[in-house]
């Protein structure tokens, strides 16, 4: 891969989200470290619900409807440590107005 198609990447997430590169690196580290966290977190938080046992269809559904919001708080938490809440708390508004239906201003 050249150079630039790196920066061909980089420079459509900049126009996108209308930040700045290195702007569009932290954002990016603040989405890993979200994810490896909610990752962590599974484990031992299927442990606690359902041990060592099976896990059933309905555990799983409920699981997945709960970690949204779980997901979504430590994104603005780590959006608050790494300095970018307010691209997270604009990007958390933007996809809640979306799943309700709402139109952007």
């Amino acid at each position: 891969m050249s150079g630039q198609s790196h920066r061909s990447w980089i420079q459509k997430l900049q126009d996108r989200w209308g930040v700045s590169a290195s702007q569009v690196f932290v954002i990016l580290i603040v989405f890993a470290c979200t994810g490896f966290t909610v990752m962590f977190l599974k484990k031992p938080i299927v442990a606690f619900f359902v041990g060592d046992g099976e896990k059933s269809i309905l555990f799983s559904f409920i699981y997945y409807i709960l970690i949204l919001p779980v997901y979504n708080i430590i994104l603005l938490i780590y959006g608050f440590l790494f300095g970018q809440f307010d691209f997270f708390w604009k990007f958390e508004k933007r996809m809640f107005s979306r799943m309700i239906g709402r139109k952007e201003n």
